[in-house]
């Protein structure tokens, strides 16, 4: 009975020291946000504070990047934190969590879509048609892919001329192929005639990129929502659809 009698009184104390720790945590956020305000005011728009792996260390989110700061925010630190036992990338590793986009959360909709075989692997690359590393990744691995669906979102982030051809493909007889043509050899695409108004569904892509700090071409995400910014081998996408289905 003693022992029942005090469990009340002991969850009261766990929940006051949990309450303790959340106004602490709180205030310290509060704290380094302000001292990076003052001191750096070029510095972008911070996300999130937290304790970093190492003890006195704090992790600062900005967009799609870490930066460490001490307690007070008065020294920056920018590179990698790596654990020797195994030279684990503990900065990879966040910056996987951080920059993961839900599938569920994708623009398909505005998506030019390339299905072989059963079409059961999947894949989104954001691209720009003018984007030499998007040739390259298209002719080197994605077009030597089997059983996937490749969802292209175009988005022309390297000036009026990308903006110009990505209208034409998107307003072509059948925009999928037109982009491959392009793309695997460099065969100009020819807007189709009738109506055909392509702001809309770049508008919407770009919109989600910048919300989503794509700043780079050619993007992939996986349906785990990993995203790799980088134009793979034909090996290195073979491991990851098969580690991301």
């Amino acid at each position: 009975m003693k022992h029942t009698a005090n469990k009340p009184l002991r969850t009261a104390t766990i929940a006051a020291f949990m309450l303790l720790n959340v106004g602490l945590a709180a205030a310290q956020e509060a704290a380094i946000r302000k001292t990076l305000a003052a001191r750096v005011p070029n510095l972008p728009p911070i996300t999130s504070v937290a304790p970093a792996p190492i003890p006195g260390l704090y992790e600062v989110i900005i967009g799609p990047q870490i930066i460490y700061t001490d307690a007070k925010g008065e020294h920056l630190i920018e590179g990698n934190l790596v654990a020797t036992q195994g030279m684990r990338n503990l900065t990879q590793e966040r910056l996987d969590v951080v920059n993961a986009i839900p599938w569920k959360d994708l623009p398909l909709s505005t998506a030019l879509v390339a299905k072989t075989g059963s079409g059961a692997r999947k894949v989104v690359v954001f691209a720009d048609p003018n984007c030499g590393y998007c040739k390259k990744l298209q002719s080197e691995a994605l077009a030597k892919l089997k059983d996937a669906t490749v969802y292209t979102i175009v988005i022309p982030i390297l000036g009026p001329g990308s903006t110009s051809t990505s209208k034409r493909i998107l307003c072509s007889k059948d925009p999928a192929e037109a982009w491959s043509a392009w793309m695997l050899r460099g065969a100009a695409p020819t807007a189709a005639e009738g109506d055909c108004d392509p702001a809309k569904p770049i508008d919407e892509a770009l919109t989600f990129a910048r919300a989503r700090h794509v700043v780079a071409t050619p993007t992939l995400v996986f349906p785990n929502g990993k995203r790799v910014a980088s134009a793979l081998s034909a090996e290195q996408l073979e491991a990851l659809l098969a580690s991301s289905q």
